[in-house]
């Protein structure tokens, strides 16, 4: 299985002093070591670069070139599917603002959800999963810790 990779869960891989390091960590161990794939789409770097270099956001926030380094290796990753935008994602986010009635507030997820979905897979790596929760073709996965008993 692959499962699409969300932003707060690099954070929770790559920053050490996260609550939510060690169980997600864990997790992706867990999962790559059963046979299963990770798939990565630019939007979630993007986003990943931008969080760990904001100064407001940690005490000690990576240097860009060491967010740039962590964002390169996750994309060339041996495990990593890189995934894009296509046509089909792009179908997906529209219509999916319109049946969910998303806001403004929910463009970024919404895409990055379609882009996954149109790349064929059904699962997410998420610390967030109520961000994904309305679409009901995709399913989340947390580190235990998250995880709903």
């Amino acid at each position: 299985m692959t499962h699409g990779v969300d932003t707060s869960f690099l954070l929770a891989v790559e920053i050490v002093e996260h609550v939510h390091h060690l169980e997600a960590l864990r997790l992706l161990e867990e999962l790559v070591a059963r046979g299963d794939r990770v798939a990565i789409a630019p939007q979630v770097l993007t986003e990943f670069v931008h969080v760990v270099t904001d100064p407001r956001r940690f005490q000690r926030p990576f240097s860009m070139e060491i967010a740039l380094n962590k964002s390169e290796h996750w994309w060339n990753a041996a495990e990593a599917d890189q995934v894009l935008p296509t046509d089909i994602a792009i179908a997906f986010f529209h219509s999916w603002m319109r049946r969910y009635q998303l806001g403004r507030k929910r463009v970024l997820d919404t895409l990055l959800a379609a882009t996954y979905r149109a790349a064929g897979v059904t699962s997410i790596l998420t610390l967030n999963a109520t961000d994904f929760a309305v679409f009901e073709e995709l399913s989340c996965v947390a580190p235990s810790e998250l995880r709903p008993l």
